[in-house]
């Protein structure tokens, strides 16, 4: 699993041969220095394109845009307990300082390929050389830090912070070794590897791949989410061009009609503070975005990237204050005289006093983050739009079917533990990518293992309910229909609401031919939009043909399914999103052990979500285990029905 770091955060290494990849829109000066336990080094330490081999370490021989480092910690010099990977900027064809350009990009992999972990050096304005990285080795276990430190005045004061005596001529000499490889870059070249450092890098704007398993937790599942706050888009050097309006929708496009591909208008100017040094008085739709929607929705995402990275800060600062203080410990230990008397005494409490007043002052941080986080909450869940919002939002209550798709919908709440009280939508993208699984089974968590099977299968079956409800009530008359598989009818209780609304396309399926008979039918559908699509004849569907997009919701998987069925239940996991047939498990993975790891491709497909709380959620910046909540219906509340019921009704004006 690949650490995304922030500043100050380390991250344990599983491997002693690395590779540190930096990527930026520009020539840089790569160098490593390798310094004492008290970051003190000497000129024959430091590997640079003058002198670029070094015992366990090599660098790049040019400066460049894309620079390569490897590691091999075990040969390292002794006495080498930290390595710091400096970029420079070399000379005539790189910027004036770093604050000018791109922030850069550092990845630190194994020799392998495998990618360990990766920081984003954002922040800089005036320095001319930045220390990126930090390989530390701690009670026998190697270590990388982000560092992101810069030096206006660069090498030099680099150098002399490193305890270098001549610190400005061994950086001149640096500096000059680089400068025939600078004259030889070519300018037409240097856009290349900036612009896939902007792509990958999330403070360019963009978060990771949320689609990729990774162990240990499961990925939200969200497409990169728009530039929130905090963040920095990579804006077009041009005016953008006019907005062309919702692209038009045919019988069978599944994209979403309103999503555009230029650069939004800033977002509105915030209200000045009441006083000097008061935070910012938090309005609803404070981000970027072409409407109050999408406003909306990329202040929840610039309050989750918030919330993590604030988190992130507080924990990496309790962990330096706690190994500094066992440091302390260690060396008031170490001499004998200091174990027995007084004085021992005195420097253990030191110690301790230390680390206590760092990790308050670290908790006093984050305690205002976190309020303020909370007052922005305040303001912005009250002015969510039916699709972000609760069940509880009064919203529902004035509920009207829509006209047109949503960008994405609420699916639950997720918090961390630090503040259970702040809690923040987790939103997924319309029309959705992949499917849902409702996990039916005993999770990890407290919650989970509380409760009987009978009652965790049943809240399961409650939570794709209302999942659907919501899917149901957001898409305009017409363009969503639902089918249901139940082949024992084990969830006839849960999906009353459903049915005696009359929103199904169809009665829910019961034993094995009913599974063939919709999984056939749905089959089918996806086989003749996709040759349609492919095709590009769209007017050649057979009459009949419904071309709305579809969820199916499968209760009590492998129940009634044979290998047939799990076949088709695959091929519609992967090839239905694309063309409008969507999934919703609603399963216990180990009532499908029989199968092996056949079913391991479906599992990964799908985003899976409990009907208790859990804590399996990781986000897309530093990797926290998120608590994940459903979005429940209040006990006792009718709104479900009566969001459902308009919906009928609308259909049935609208001749469907």
């Amino acid at each position: 699993m690949t650490a995304e770091l922030v500043r100050g955060q380390n991250h344990p290494l599983s491997h002693t041969r690395l590779e540190i990849r930096v990527s930026t829109g520009h020539p840089v000066l790569a160098c490593v220095s390798c310094a004492d336990a008290g970051g003190v080094t000497r000129e024959d330490l430091v590997a640079h394109p003058a002198s670029p081999v070094l015992p366990g370490v090599a660098v790049p021989a040019e400066s460049g845009s894309a620079s390569r480092c490897t590691l091999d910690l075990d040969a390292v010099p002794e006495g080498v307990e930290q390595l710091s990977v400096l970029l420079a900027l070399p000379g005539r064809a790189a910027p004036e300082r770093f604050g000018a350009t791109a922030a850069p990009f550092v990845s630190v992999a194994a020799a392998g390929g495998e990618e360990l972990a990766s920081f984003t050096v954002s922040g800089l304005g005036a320095e001319t050389a930045v220390v990126a990285v930090e390989v530390y080795r701690r009670s026998g276990i190697w270590k990388v830090r982000a560092v992101g430190q810069g030096y206006a005045g660069g090498l030099a004061e680099f150098f002399s912070d490193q305890g270098l005596a001549t610190a400005r001529e061994f950086a001149g000499a640096v500096t000059a070794a680089s400068a025939p490889a600078d004259a030889r870059t070519e300018p037409a070249r240097l856009g290349t590897h900036g612009d896939t450092a902007g792509a990958s890098a999330p403070g360019a704007g963009q978060a990771p791949a949320a689609g990729a398993t990774r162990p240990g937790n499961t990925p939200l599942g969200d497409p990169a989410p728009p530039p929130g706050p905090g963040t920095s888009a990579a804006a077009p050097a041009s005016v953008p061009e006019p907005d062309p309006g919702p692209r038009p929708r045919g019988p069978i496009d599944y994209s979403h009609p309103g999503r555009r591909t230029a650069a939004p208008p800033p977002p509105p100017a915030a209200p000045e503070p009441a006083a000097p040094g008061t935070p910012p008085v938090p309005v609803a739709g404070d981000a970027s975005g072409w409407s109050m929607e999408e406003r909306l929705y990329n202040q929840v995402w610039g309050m989750f990237e918030d919330l993590a990275r604030a988190v992130a800060a507080y924990r990496s600062a309790v962990e330096f204050a706690e190994s500094r203080m066992d440091k302390e410990l260690d060396q008031a230990l170490a001499d004998p005289r200091a174990r027995i008397g007084s004085g021992g005494e005195a420097a253990r409490a030191a110690a301790r006093a230390k680390c206590e007043e760092l990790t308050d002052r670290a908790r006093q941080a984050l305690d205002r983050d976190l309020a303020q986080l909370t007052a922005e909450s305040g303001v912005v869940e009250p002015a969510l739009p039916a699709a972000y919002a609760r069940w509880d939002n009064p919203v529902w209550h004035a509920y009207r079917v829509p006209m047109e798709i949503p960008m994405a919908l609420r699916i639950g709440d997720i918090h961390l533990p630090e503040d259970t009280r702040l809690r923040l939508p987790l939103l997924v993208r319309l029309p959705l990518e992949r499917g849902l699984w409702v996990d039916g089974g005993r999770s990890g968590s407290d919650a989970g293992t509380a409760l009987d099977e009978g009652t965790l299968r049943r809240l399961a079956a409650e939570t794709a309910v209302a999942l659907a409800a919501r899917l149901i009530a957001v898409y305009p008359p017409g363009e969503f229909s639902v089918h249901v598989i139940d082949p024992a009818g084990s969830a006839e209780g849960p999906l009353a609401p459903l049915v005696e609304t009359g929103v199904l396309a169809s009665p829910p399926a019961r034993g094995a031919e009913g599974v063939r008979s919709v999984l056939a039918r749905l089959t089918e559908r996806v086989d003749l939009v996709s040759m349609a699509v492919r095709g590009g004849a769209a007017d050649a569907l057979p009459p009949g043909v419904d071309t709305s997009e579809q969820l199916l919701i499968v209760n009590d998987f492998p129940h009634g399914f044979d290998d047939r069925a799990v076949n088709q239940l695959r091929y519609l996991a992967d090839e239905g999103p694309s063309v409008g047939v969507h999934l919703l498990m609603v399963a216990d993975r180990e009532d499908a052990l029989a199968y092996g790891p056949v079913l391991d491709p479906l599992w990964r497909s799908l985003l899976r979500i409990t009907p208790v709380p859990d804590d399996h959620l990781a986000d897309p910046w530093v990797r926290h285990c998120w608590t994940f909540e459903p979005a429940a219906v209040p006990a006792g509340s009718t709104v479900l029905h009566q969001v459902l019921e308009q919906v009928t009704a609308a259909r049935r004006s609208w001749g469907r």
